[in-house]
């Protein structure tokens, strides 16, 4: 997480506004056994028993980030629908007074995910839900490994997003960074990184993605290139996925009122060793929800598999709210792959063909080109067990 700027190591890279190319790379069956993460946030509540099963834990440990003597509370996450979709959502509140302020932190806090894609829809605020606005607060989608030591080395931190409405660390307002972390010394402090930023407002639902393989991160707002990364930079050990809100200071900040901020994530994918463009990811998602499916895992916590980037397809650049109703199209693909085979990623699949996968066999529902995690057992809304 990005932290007092005061010297900053490396280059930072100017804000981009290109739009997105897709290009296509080849492609390896071996990936099929990286596994990919995906998670609805379909909770009942915090004590929901599926949440820790899943990986999930909530932070309730005092300590930084942000204000020094603040709390970390349990109850400040909480899965309510927001905009017709189950959330997690992250609260962080202020009087003024850091006895007064609670942060919110909610992660995989287990080491494994490294090299592939991260994406997640999360709704960003410029003001507090109740209460004063001005307050220095960040919210934030990142992934992180512990620091052995001051200049440790090894220390590998991502920071997908961190959004900070009001500013803080000596900008004004709105502003987002993006910061690939080499290490950093907590007292006094020396940051050694690489950033990108955006000087604007990003209330409300984005979609944010990074890539990590072949050297580079690579970051992503809304399908649009914002950051490219590499180097020393390039993380070099696994990291636990976090999303949290918390305040950065209470620099011009009375004690008073309090303030109550929300920080909503809709859904949390990555895939392992994957190098999915914005396009592809998100109709990772469109599967997964078609399906009905609110939650899958299939990262092997041991063991690893090569690094791949799929072929370019052409699926919906939108993810719908709910599944489609509407008939789904039968055109078939020009260079369909026989009937019978079994299934490899990459292939256009006609409706109707039939496939082998794991010694089942399956009878392809809609015309696609095949995915890494479109495993048949995997998209119910592609494959018909027979």
């Amino acid at each position: 997480m990005g932290r007092t700027r005061k010297i900053v190591l490396g280059a930072t890279v100017a804000s981009v506004t290109v739009a997105l190319g897709v290009a296509a790379t080849s492609s390896s069956s071996a990936a099929a056994a990286c596994g990919a993460l995906f998670d609805d946030f379909n909770y009942s509540s915090r004590t929901d028993p599926a949440l820790t099963q899943r990986g999930w834990s909530i932070r309730t440990a005092s300590g930084g980030p942000g204000v020094p003597g603040a709390g970390w509370r349990a109850d400040n996450v909480t899965f309510p629908t927001v905009d017709g979709q189950k959330v997690a959502q992250l609260t962080a509140t202020t009087n003024g007074t850091a006895a007064g302020t609670s942060h919110a932190e909610f992660s995989q806090s287990q080491r494994r995910f490294l090299a592939g894609t991260y994406l997640a829809r999360v709704k960003f605020a410029d003001a507090p839900v109740s209460g004063p606005d001005g307050d220095h607060v960040n919210q934030t989608f990142y992934t992180i490994s512990p620091l052995a030591a001051p200049m440790d080395p090894a220390y590998s931190e991502l920071d997908f997003s961190e959004y900070l409405p009001n500013g803080g660390w000596g900008e004004a307002g709105p502003i987002n960074y993006q910061t690939s972390w080499y290490t950093y010394v907590p007292e006094p402090w020396y940051a050694d990184n690489q950033h990108s930023q955006q000087a604007r407002s990003i209330a409300g639902w984005h979609d944010v993605q990074a890539t990590v393989g072949d050297g580079h991160v690579k970051y992503y707002i809304d399908g649009v290139l914002v950051g490219d990364h590499s180097g020393k930079v390039y993380p070099r050990q696994a990291m636990s996925i976090d999303f949290n809100q918390w305040f950065i200071d209470l620099a011009g900040r009375a004690a008073g009122a309090t303030a109550v901020w929300q920080q909503s994530v809709d859904y949390v994918f990555h895939a392992k060793n994957q190098i999915l463009t914005p396009a592809q990811a998100t109709a990772a998602i469109s599967s997964y929800r078609a399906a009905g499916t609110t939650h899958t895992d299939t990262i092997a916590i041991a063991g690893d598999c090569t690094v791949t980037t799929p072929p370019a397809t052409t699926p919906p650049t939108t993810r719908p709210a709910t599944p489609p109703t509407t008939t789904p199209p039968t055109t078939q693909p020009t260079t369909p792959a026989p009937s019978g085979t079994a299934w490899a990623p990459g292939v256009a699949y006609a409706r109707g063909q039939v496939v082998t996968y794991q010694g089942k066999r399956y009878e392809c529902r809609i015309a696609h080109t095949s995915l890494v995690t479109w495993e048949p057992p995997n998209v119910a809304a592609l494959w018909l067990p027979l």
